[in-house]
């Protein structure tokens, strides 16, 4: 099988860590472990003040079930894994501990592409059969979740070309340069982004090309032209898409603001520190911008003297109401259809026309839902997501009730 190698990024280590603290840094270390990578603790010999930012990633332990906050997702899910097992994400600190502990199947290693930076050099240095290797085989050779070689490889951060795209299936879709995406934004966006396992070879891919490839419209056509599914709806008998998180199409859509100002994810999630002997460099600790204010400050030099914490949990319970409200109406949807599939009183021309309405008015909720800012990202967006998932829900239902009279 090809192998797909990992692509340097051009972006400068004064730009992203700042100059003046690395001037002086001593080597990069010798890895220690058998697979290669510089593990955090071996950077931390380097730099300690910055590692030790990455460190507080730790403290992120919050934890909550949707299919507690949410329960009709156990029904519009049904059949699917996400019916019974569907918690938050935790820190980055603890992915791979919250990959082998879900309750949802996952019989083959792809499972861990995200989740640890062991697996992302295994599959960069073996190729992608990697991907379709047993699970249990495969975890029990990782030992470092989300870490420095995800975003930086086994680069030196002192004068050289730092941000490292190492997730493969990123290259292999948008080509070396990455269709221009900004390094800040593809650090993140290698693994925030909407992906799918190949049927055949069960390699993880990205279902577009390009920018203009990106979103839901063009995504969902991408997989009915490839008569992709993750799962068939047996009550619904519905060929079924689970979006997963698409936070990189969503910040450079059209719409997005802060794109189209030149801001990355790491001006808004990162920020800076200072160590101990003035210097600054680039917080490693990931969170909302709300939870720092260092960062809400540099809100104001646009928002001025808006309080943004107030105002983004009013746009997050706006989208998050309506998610809920649509939620129960594809709920119902789905119930309806179901029954109509259950009478026999229809044809399979009938019911397909219906499926398709319903596998859509799914795809465009679920890509808002799982879309981890709740608008904040990109609130045009989101809005746009959820009315077209409430025009096809509608003429799902209207459809339904003509064959019913």
């Amino acid at each position: 099988m090809k192998r797909v190698t990992a692509t340097v990024c051009v972006v400068s280590a004064a730009m992203f860590f700042g100059a003046a603290l690395y001037a002086s840094a001593a080597e990069t270390p010798v890895p220690a472990g058998e697979n290669g990578i510089i593990t955090a603790d071996e950077w931390e010999e380097v730099y300690p003040e910055l590692v030790q930012t990455y460190r507080q990633n730790e403290e992120n332990t919050y934890r909550i079930s949707y299919l507690d906050t949410d329960p009709y997702l156990a029904n519009i899910y049904e059949g699917y894994g996400f019916a019974f097992d569907y918690t938050s994400a935790v820190g980055h600190s603890y992915c791979l501990e919250d990959v082998y502990n879900t309750e949802r199947p996952h019989p083959l290693a792809n499972c861990l592409t995200c989740k640890t930076a062991d697996f992302t050099k295994m599959v960069n240095d073996l190729g992608e059969e990697v991907y379709s290797y047993d699970f249990q085989e495969v975890y029990s050779s990782m030992n470092e979740s989300v870490g420095c070689y995800n975003c930086h490889a086994n680069e030196e951060a002192a004068g050289e070309d730092n941000l490292t795209v190492t997730h493969s299936y990123i290259t292999l879709a948008l080509g070396e340069d990455h269709d221009g995406i900004d390094p800040r934004v593809l650090a993140c966006g290698q693994c925030h982004i909407e992906y799918y396992f190949d049927p055949e070879t069960k390699a993880t891919r990205m279902p577009h090309a390009d920018v203009a490839g990106m979103g839901p419209e063009a995504t969902l056509a991408y997989y009915d032209e490839m008569d992709f599914a993750d799962w068939t709806q047996e009550s619904t008998g519905t060929r079924m898409l689970k979006a997963q998180h698409p936070e990189m199409e969503t910040f450079l859509d059209e719409n997005s603001i802060h794109n189209k100002m030149g801001l990355t994810c790491a001006d808004c999630h990162m920020g800076s520190a200072t160590a101990t002997d003035g210097t600054t460099f680039v917080n490693h600790y990931w969170r909302s911008p709300l939870e720092d204010e260092a960062l809400l400050e540099t809100c104001a030099a646009c928002h001025k003297d808006t309080d943004m914490t107030v105002k983004v949990h009013k746009l997050q319970a706006e989208i998050t109401g309506v998610e809920k409200m649509l939620g129960k109406r594809l709920s119902l949807l789905k119930d309806t259809l179901a029954d109509a599939v259950q009478s026999g009183l229809y044809s399979e021309e009938e019911l397909n026309e219906i499926r398709s309405l319903y596998r859509s008015a799914q795809w465009y909720w679920d890509y808002c839902y799982v879309e981890n800012s709740e608008g904040a990202h990109n609130s045009t967006f989101a809005r746009n997501c959820l009315y077209k998932s409430q025009d096809l829900i509608q003429e799902a239902m209207d459809k339904l009730e003509a064959m019913a009279a």
